[in-house]
């Protein structure tokens, strides 16, 4: 398996195939975010696709699940996609599901047919970062999307059958709009409805633009507490039904693992219970935290 630079993945996909099918991000202009800050997108050359998708067949391994990277291979054209699909069923028999990282702009640029094309070659969950619902905060760290696009990009993959995973991103508000940052992603996501939902704690990693307003006093990151009662604000505010929601994840200073609504109650007691304590001993060590 030949793989360009770094390569990032899901943690629901640690048991995957991962093939790289695109190198970079298409957006890759997202203020907080490092991945694929020293490429430049562009698509593999399909035939050097098929050629790993061989080498892991030859290799008699028995592969369910694949993922496709990097970070945005829905850009590709429909018919590159779907022949990569239709090539991991011939090679992979017992194939159940592939998984692929989208984001509005990819996922609205495939009509409705395409994405059942899609959903009935495999294609079973779409992982996309929504990372907050303000727009105010959407607009200054450079998503490149409005929560409308969010929306209809949502409808767009579970109306085909697609499972959907969005990322929210705990602090990304910073300090002045935490409780509007928490607000408003809970909005937006009753809206999308996603199957699941992770919610991530902003790392500010030196080298981004997001790292600069920081040391320049123009970004201000909410301290622990108030990350968990963004935390809070979302879990109470959740409309959503029979979704799964983690904030598991090792950049998170508590962990949660839910399904709502049947958990909301039991998981807004624990975060009322470290609130009330402000007992640092209950959270993550800082030194154990990391993207």
């Amino acid at each position: 398996m030949n793989y360009d630079g770094l390569i990032i993945r899901p943690p629901s996909e640690a048991n995957s195939l991962i093939l790289q099918v695109t190198v970079g991000c298409s957006h890759n202009r997202c203020t907080f975010c490092p991945a694929y800050k020293n490429k430049k997108f562009r698509i593999k050359p399909v035939e050097d696709i098929f050629r790993d998708i061989d080498d892991a067949a030859r290799r008699g391994d028995r592969v369910s699940r694949v993922f496709l990277c990097d970070g945005d291979p829905l850009m590709m054209p429909q018919t590159t996609l779907t022949g990569v699909l239709d090539h991991l069923g011939l090679r992979f028999s017992g194939l159940r599901r592939v998984g692929i990282y989208g984001n509005a702009k990819s996922v609205l640029a495939k009509s409705p047919q395409e994405l059942r094309l899609l959903k009935q070659k495999k294609l079973g969950i779409v992982y996309m970062g929504l990372e907050s619902g303000d727009q105010v905060t959407l607009d200054a760290v450079q998503k490149g999307a409005t929560t409308c696009q969010m929306i209809e990009a949502a409808s767009r993959v579970r109306e085909a059958g697609i499972k959907l995973n969005v990322t929210v991103l705990l602090g990304v508000g910073g300090k002045q709009r935490s409780t509007v940052h928490a607000v408003e992603t809970m909005r937006v996501l009753n809206r999308m409805k996603p199957n699941q939902i992770g919610a991530l704690t902003l790392m500010v990693v030196p080298g981004t633009p997001l790292h600069d307003a920081l040391e320049n006093g123009l970004f201000e990151l909410p301290d622990k507490f108030e990350l968990i009662e963004e935390l809070r604000t979302m879990v109470a505010t959740s409309q959503l039904q029979n979704c799964l929601f983690f904030s598991n994840h090792a950049s998170n200073y508590f962990p949660v693992q839910a399904r709502l609504p049947r958990d909301k109650d039991s998981i807004l007691d624990a975060l009322d219970r470290v609130l009330s304590s402000r007992d640092e001993g209950a959270l993550r060590e800082e030194c154990t935290r990391s993207l």
